[in-house]
């Protein structure tokens, strides 16, 4: 059971960090891109109470497809693009490990709004951690209106597919790479 468990996790682990962080064609920039758009329509036309992020934050890193799968140890990773006063300024890729009570599979897309150009700059000042504590913090995008800035940044999840029981503590890394 062990030795499952463990191979899960290397996997899982493995495709949370094989990719690159920036696409390296421009057709896969322009995938990753349209994506991003998609996904901020979506988060708007759900949730409209976001577009006071959108009109109010420094900037914001949008991540249209992370994958998260869990047996016991967990792991998820995508990738995303970075955003400064609406202007694309780089890309992140983000993975995360988890331990718990966790079991399953989903796919959700990640927003991760910047209050001002100090909390974009410690994001982008080379790895970047969301602690055990602030993962916990990750508010499902329905609460959006309730939401407030901590530590200079909100972050939103919305749900795309997938079934997942999770009752884990764990910590998000974001790589960011400038255009």
């Amino acid at each position: 059971m062990k030795k499952r468990i463990f191979i899960l996790t290397v996997s899982l682990l493995s495709l949370a960090v094989g990719c690159s962080t920036a696409p390296e064609r421009a057709e896969s920039r322009a995938v990753l891109e349209a994506n991003v758009e998609e996904s901020l329509a979506e988060f708007k036309e759900k949730y409209p109470s976001i577009n006071q992020y959108l009109e109010n934050s420094y900037g914001y890193a949008v991540l249209p497809k992370v994958l998260k799968g869990a047996f016991w140890v967990g792991g998820a990773g995508g990738r995303g693009a970075v955003y400064e006063q609406g202007k694309l300024v780089g890309y992140t890729r983000m993975s995360q490990a988890t331990l718990g009570f966790s079991f399953g599979g989903e796919s959700f897309r990640e927003v991760v709004f910047f209050a001002d150009k100090a909390a974009l700059d410690r994001f982008r000042s080379g790895p970047f951690t969301f602690s055990g504590q602030a993962t916990a913090l990750v508010i499902e995008a329905g609460a959006a209106a309730k939401a407030n800035y901590q530590d200079g940044m909100a972050v939103f999840v919305m749900t795309r597919s997938g079934l997942i029981v999770d009752a884990s503590i764990g910590a998000q890394k974001f790589k960011y790479v400038p255009i």
